[in-house]
């Protein structure tokens, strides 16, 4: 079996000896050349891939690499079919990722000065400019350094590439907005930078640009310090330029798990792997849902071949830190009023909103703009067209969603100091064993704190997101809110993620208010559930527990139906 790319995005290496599995994106260089742009940004949600497409174009167009092209680009797309420009230009690649943000400002600036030099000197050394290097360590700052590297090369025929543009950026604004404005507004050294950059597209040194990153926060900052740029992130033809489509996984899965496990229920393996990556869509036009490429060829290294078995953990933890990283995104603007948005999501999960086609991080930053920022990070997706502009979104997959509830819990327990440990899954795991009493003490405990402070405004929403949130910590369940089934919707389903859970819930939540009647309530809820239980998909869940638990300010009560 070929090796699976995984944490590797040197296309070369992946390409030169073919010992990779590789699902080839080549046709997407053919795409880029028949835009009217040659200056173009690519935004996607971190872990998509995207390093590995700028590294294909590297090689492409790198003049130093044109004995090799054949090597490289065998069995590709773009190999078959070259364009007059492969080979033809000198590649200068910036790439910001690694720059660290915890000294503030100043370790920002010198960590964008040094990222810097030492693309510059990436290039001087491949393109033979050795004789100006000795200078480079003279120069303090970024914009000196920019300056210097176009005054040496005026006459070459430059291919800029720049991945994680708004990494560094993006990171400071999650702590402090007028850090992020002094570096990327007016004046500030990032804008200076691009400023440099513009220039030399109009001098004709850069002839072509690749931008990648993941929100466009940090570009409409640079306004027209760097007005050049082509969004082509929400293209129809480049929906599936980063990520795989359906196709592109049953491929990758058919020269991999499915080879080395013949036996295996296939259909039931696909549908788990779209389950947990899959939802994605670009385009309100595009037919192809786009899955994670970064965790379907995690799937794939971590599966268990000796076995046949799917692997322990779903979401590889380095992927679920970025992601919990850029959460502290959430807290731009109105942070209350983005918490409620959250509250919407995990309760119905979906909301209504209209993507912003740029920011002014001067002006307030609205509803939109911080739904446009969840789009951007892949933490909601276009579900459908609503009317006009307006679109319905959802969570796109079951990652996105257990972050989200990791995430609420966490915010939930900070916001009002309670005493008990949303993250404690010993409670959790005596439930799926049968025993309920750990679980209703921590919901109690739970619901009788928040409900009695005025401030929270308790009502059956609150009472459903705080269960969910302390059941998201049982990763060894599948957690359904509020599933469709046959136009009926029980509010949680816990299914087992494999026939080792020795027991799997449907809970039916209902919120008694002060002057409301516990029997008529009651009454409603155990034929509720009855009624789910007499539905073909439900019977058809093994060692199914139901109960209805009908909450108030003096607790939680489980009745078993």
């Amino acid at each position: 079996m070929k090796k699976i790319i995984y944490g590797n995005s040197n296309f070369r290496k992946v390409k030169i000896n073919n010992d990779y599995l590789y699902i080839d994106k080549t046709d997407y260089i053919e795409k880029l050349e028949k835009l009217n742009d040659d200056f173009v940004i690519f935004l996607r949600p971190r872990r998509f891939g995207k390093s590995l497409f700028l590294s294909t174009l590297q090689y492409y167009y790198d003049e130093n690499f044109a004995d090799e092209f054949d090597a490289i680009f065998n069995d590709t797309y773009i190999g078959a079919n070259p364009t007059p420009l492969k080979s033809s230009f000198r590649i200068l690649f910036f790439e910001f990722s690694g720059i660290n943000i915890d000294g503030g400002v100043k370790e920002i600036y010198r960590g964008f000065r040094d990222n810097i030099n030492m693309s510059i000197t990436r290039y001087f050394k491949a393109y033979n400019y050795h004789k100006y290097l000795d200078k480079l360590d003279t120069i303090e700052s970024p914009l000196g350094l920019i300056k210097y590297f176009f005054e040496v090369v005026e006459n070459d025929r430059i291919y800029l590439l720049i991945d994680e543009y708004d990494q560094f950026a993006n990171a400071i604004l999650a702590y402090s907005m007028k850090d992020f404005l002094d570096i990327v507004g007016k004046g500030g050294f990032v804008r200076s930078f691009y400023e440099v950059i513009k220039g030399a597209t109009q001098s004709g040194v850069v002839q072509k640009m690749f931008i990648t990153g993941v929100t466009p926060i940090t570009l409409d900052s640079l306004s027209s310090g760097f007005n050049i740029v082509k969004h082509i992130t929400y293209k129809k033809e480049f929906n599936a330029l980063a990520g795989f489509t359906v196709e592109e996984v049953n491929y990758s899965l058919g020269e991999s798990v499915f080879k080395q496990c013949p036996n295996i229920d296939k259909k039931n393996l696909l549908g788990k792997v779209k389950t947990w990556y899959n939802g994605y869509l670009f385009n309100e036009e595009a037919k192809d849902r786009i899955y994670n490429a970064t965790l379907v060829n995690y799937f794939i290294s971590e599966y268990n071949f000796d076995q046949c078995t799917m692997p322990k953990k779903m979401l590889d933890s380095n992927v679920a830190s970025d992601y919990k990283a850029i959460m502290k995104l959430f807290n731009i603007g109105d942070s209350e009023r983005n918490y409620r948005i959250l509250e919407e999501l995990i309760e119905h999960g979906s909301i209504t909103g209209m993507l912003k086609d740029r920011y002014d991080l001067n002006q307030s930053f609205k509803e939109d703009d911080f739904i446009t920022l969840l789009y951007s990070m892949g933490f909601i997706t276009i579900q459908n067209e609503d009317f006009g502009e307006v679109l319905e979104f959802c969570i796109p997959n079951y990652v996105i969603k257990m972050l989200y509830f990791n995430y609420f819990a966490v915010e939930l327990q900070q916001r009002n100091n309670l005493a008990i440990s949303f993250d404690n899954r010993r409670p959790l795991i005596d439930l799926a064993r049968g025993n309920l009493e750990p679980f209703k003490e921590q919901l109690n405990t739970s619901i009788k704190t928040l409900s009695n402070r005025d401030h929270y405004g308790f009502t059956e929403k609150h009472f459903h997101v705080i269960t969910l949130a302390l059941l998201s910590f049982a990763d060894f369940y599948f957690i359904d809110s509020q599933p469709e089934l046959n136009n009926k919707y029980p509010d949680i389903l816990l299914i087992g993620r494999d026939e080792k859970v020795p027991n799997n819930y449907l809970f039916e939540l209902k919120w008694k208010k002060e002057k409301e009647s516990y029997e008529s309530i009651k009454k409603e809820g155990i034929k509720q559930v009855k009624g789910y239980l007499e539905l073909d998909k439900v019977k058809s869940i093994p060692k199914l527990k139901s109960f209805l638990l009908i909450g108030s300010k003096n607790g939680v009560e489980f009745l078993e139906i």
